[in-house]
């Protein structure tokens, strides 16, 4: 393998494979609403979003930590583009494991801040 080759490899962050994660480690991961927040902006955008696109009201260290939980609970994929760390939606793989979670999580997720802003 070549010196570059090995090197874009350590720059992706090792992913659990989806069959692997219990239901449990789901349901921890999503009850923080930071994290909630971060897969409902995922799924709205449709596409890769970089850590600093993502609004979040924590500290850079304090998101880094959220993203973590979430790349070990297998919802998103995470990888470098330069230097911008990436985040994807595992959509099809935690569908097939978890059928319906997802789409309940992000519909549940915009039913409460549209709540929150008429509040």
């Amino acid at each position: 393998m070549t010196a570059a080759r090995q090197s874009e490899r350590g720059r992706v962050p090792p992913h659990p494979d989806v069959r692997a994660i219990s239901t449990q480690q789901v349901l921890e991961a999503l009850v923080d609403p930071v994290r909630r927040r971060i897969v409902g902006e995922l799924h709205a955008a449709g596409e890769d979003l970089s850590c600093g696109t993502i609004d979040l009201p924590v500290s850079k260290s304090t998101a880094t930590h959220h993203f973590h939980v979430l790349r070990e609970a297998g919802l998103i994929r995470q990888y470098y583009v330069g230097t911008s760390r990436m985040n994807a939606l595992r959509r099809e793989e935690f569908e097939e494991v978890f059928p319906g979670l997802l789409g309940a999580l992000v519909t549940g997720h915009a039913r409460e801040s549209d709540v929150g802003d008429r509040a």
